[in-house]
């Protein structure tokens, strides 16, 4: 959900920067969350070129949560629930002690967040590569979890619980977006679609609960304004024109409408690159090729398509949400331009069975044995 804003001198700058705010955390959130390639090389060469990396991939790889179409039909369910949950929560109950609750939930798991965020950014920056710790706890030989972690992560902690701690005493706006943009890098990453057939029902299913909490009650807008916490971020639209101790007026998006089309993005830019190794004779989601082939680039249709999409339908929220100037179910936009743009270009190559028999879950022996027999 986006929120009205009124004309002002800082106008531009706020719809720049909601817009920049979201497509950055959906641009590196797709990139990073790609299936990590393997290719054929010495195994003693491999351990020490891990061990060497404080990449993520590898991690994003185990942790991430695979989204079916069964979930996906259960999204606007569960969100709906949560949402009115929060509804009734404020209108009933102390905001003060529930706002200290949820501020109390978002600081604990911010912290890490934050973390993987700088750490990630100060290494894009910097290119630096340390060695990497590794903390493995374990009950009677199973493993329960398993901790890669870097020098710089160390630091980039220090700096995430300065930054945490400032935000729970001042509630600072762009601490704030610096959790709500690590939040969306981080889900991005870790939520990873099956097809493009869960992405749809996903966005078409959001679609229709955007519309119904933001246009058929005020439960969306009640929620988003009332709770000050880090699930949107936030610009002021007051920012240039603003006089000596006035307060903000701040314009927000939802997180939802950042991630919820960002994983639909990110799945757009796996298939990119699957059609291209299949092509070059590496077939599968997540193939063994060539180090040659592992950072090439390779053509990129459905995603600039999906991607362009999203950027032109955000920018039709904001020149409707202003000539409006009421509140605007995003995904009212984002979902179907984020849908059809994958289809249409689908359609045009010709490759609209490719688009709907392309799946990120990587298929087992027997099942491959199964269809080979089939093809026989």
């Amino acid at each position: 959900m986006a929120e009205a804003t009124t004309l002002d001198a800082g106008l531009g700058l706020t719809y720049a920067a909601l817009i920049a705010m979201a497509l950055g955390p959906i641009y590196f959130g797709a990139y990073g969350g790609l299936a990590r390639l393997k290719s054929p090389k010495d195994e003693k060469k491999e351990k020490v070129e891990d061990d060497l990396s404080d990449s993520s991939d590898d991690e994003s790889e185990d942790e991430s949560e695979v989204v079916s179409s069964e979930d996906a039909y259960m999204f606007p369910v569960y969100g709906s629930g949560v949402l009115f949950s929060l509804y009734m929560v404020f209108k009933y109950l102390n905001k003060e002690y529930i706002t200290y609750l949820l501020t109390g939930y978002f600081s604990i798991i911010g912290v890490p967040a934050l973390t993987k965020f700088f750490a990630g950014l100060v290494r894009s920056i910097t290119g630096i590569r340390l060695p990497r710790y590794h903390v493995q706890v374990t009950k009677r030989a199973k493993s329960l979890t398993h901790l890669k972690f870097t020098d710089l992560h160390l630091a980039m902690a220090v700096v995430a619980i300065g930054v945490t701690a400032y935000y729970v005493l001042t509630k600072n706006w762009i601490a704030s977006n610096l959790f709500g943009i690590a939040f969306s890098l981080s889900a991005i990453q870790l939520i990873r679609l099956d097809s493009f057939k869960t992405g749809i029902i996903m966005l078409m299913g959001l679609f229709v609960y955007d519309i119904f909490w933001v246009f058929g009650t005020d439960v969306m807008v009640s929620v988003a304004t009332k709770f000050d916490g880090p699930i949107k971020v936030l610009w002021p639209r007051n920012l240039l024109s603003m006089q000596p101790e006035e307060p903000y007026k701040m314009a927000m998006l939802g997180l939802g409408d950042i991630v919820v089309p960002g994983v639909f993005v990110a799945l757009s830019l796996a298939f990119d690159r699957a059609q291209f190794l299949a092509s070059q004779g590496y077939p599968g989601v997540k193939p063994v090729v060539p180090r040659a082939l592992r950072h090439v680039s390779f053509p990129k249709p459905y995603f600039t398509a999906c991607f362009t999409a999203y950027i032109l339908g955000l920018v039709t929220t904001m020149a409707v949400m202003h000539f409006f100037q009421a509140a605007q179910p995003a995904l009212l936009y984002l979902s179907p331009a984020c849908s059809l743009s994958v289809i249409l270009v689908a359609l045009v190559r010709g490759e609209l069975s490719s688009l709907f028999s392309f799946t990120t879950e990587e298929k087992s022996e027997d099942a491959s044995k199964d269809e080979k027999k089939k093809e026989s």
